[in-house]
């Protein structure tokens, strides 16, 4: 069954990147693929939401009409209203078509690795600001007007996913751990199989036969004697036959089973390990307060302020800043050395996955500029 795929992104590099995607990795030609505006310019924009696209426009294929050859005429009204908005907002949508599961499964795929934009939930929060449906007549929105809704949909998100974590408990807070968890299933695909064609042959074969033939001969001989009374009795008028008989060859063919082919399944089992990687928040508390800090440190086990301030003085003082820049960065480390997961490694080998974590998790604070102090917070632990 041939499908259609749509997605819409905020970014023309990353629409761009998608549609670069679909055709390296997915398979797809550029038949396939449509990418709406195909520029990153006002009027190809413009023309991608006219409803009568003019001679010689680069704006890519026409909103209004894609949604016509989809559902037909009575049928796109919403959802290429919702699209066109989304275009007139600053948005730019790929469509991919399909000709089997397999191949939406991947274009699916493909396009979800460049960031696309839940289309369903962006219109929800249009609604709720006063939205009410796509006007052909409205201008677009200037890069202003782009970069502000794009920074009121954020902020809308970010409150609507901070909203649950700290629940109120009489005078305190309760900040709750969040942690994923491994979950692996199995699934049967095909991998292949056998087929079985019949079809007859002819064979060329000899076989040899013995076959015996009878013939008539006849001999004259003079003879001059006296007749017997036998010769007498034969002196009469008679008609003596003698018939010729021959053998011929008989083919006769027999069908016997001489093979057979048994086709039939070997099941086997086998176990694979799965190895990817889980996120967990961690939740550091931090007093205020230079003897507060060394004091709380010392209770835990962690180092103090005073040891980590010793070795900002060494490494990062030179270069400017202040301790505090860094401090986050050190307690970060040392507490590397209570988690299972960071156990028993070399930093060589545990740097790159600290690296990730890192930067998923302080992404206002580069790598570069804060590795030195990770790795001393570690090795003040470890070593101890």
């Amino acid at each position: 069954m041939n499908q259609t795929i749509v997605a819409v992104f905020d970014e023309y590099g990353d629409a761009q990147s998608a549609v670069n995607a679909l055709y390296q990795e997915g398979g797809f030609t550029r038949a396939d693929v449509k990418l709406s505006p195909a520029e990153e310019t006002t009027e190809a924009r413009r023309a991608a939401l006219r409803a009568q696209p003019a001679s010689g426009d680069t704006g890519g294929w026409n909103i209004g009409d894609f949604f016509k050859s989809l559902f037909g005429r009575d049928q796109y009204g919403d959802d290429a209203g919702v699209y066109s908005e989304a275009v007139r907002r600053g948005s730019y949508i790929v469509s991919v078509d399909a000709q089997s599961d397999e191949q939406a499964a991947r274009a699916t795929d493909i396009l979800q690795r460049f960031n696309a934009v839940d289309l369903d939930q962006r219109a929800t929060g249009w609604r709720s600001s006063g939205w009410s449906g796509y006007q052909a007549d409205s201008p677009l929105y200037t890069a202003e007007e782009i970069r502000q809704d794009r920074d009121e949909y954020t902020k809308t998100t970010v409150a609507a996913a901070s909203a649950t974590p700290a629940v109120e408990r009489g005078t305190g807070q309760a900040i709750p751990v969040i942690e994923e968890q491994l979950q692996v299933g199995k699934r049967t695909v095909q991998r292949g199989g056998v087929r079985i064609f019949r079809h007859v042959t002819e064979t060329p074969v000899e076989e040899s036969v013995q076959l015996r033939e009878e013939h008539v001969t006849v001999e004259r001989r003079t003879v001059d004697q006296p007749a017997s009374a036998a010769d007498l009795e034969a002196f009469k008028e008679g008609t003596i036959e003698v018939r010729e008989t021959a053998e011929e060859p008989v083919v006769g063919k027999t069908a016997r089973v001489v093979e057979e082919v048994e086709v039939g399944k070997e099941i086997t089992e086998r176990t694979e390990t799965v190895s990817d990687t889980v996120r967990r928040t961690e939740v550091e508390v931090e007093p205020i307060g230079t003897q507060a800090t060394s004091a709380a440190a010392t209770a835990s086990g962690l180092p103090g302020d005073e040891e980590f301030r010793q070795h900002w003085q060494s490494a990062y003082a030179g270069s400017g800043g202040h301790y505090e820049d860094y401090s986050s960065a050190y307690r970060y480390g040392a507490s590397l050395a209570g988690q299972k997961q960071y156990q028993g490694y070399r930093w060589d080998e545990l740097e790159p996955r600290v690296k990730s974590d890192w930067e998923a998790t302080h992404a206002g604070t580069p790598w570069e500029r804060t590795k030195q102090a990770v790795r001393y917070g570690w090795e003040k632990m470890t070593s101890r």
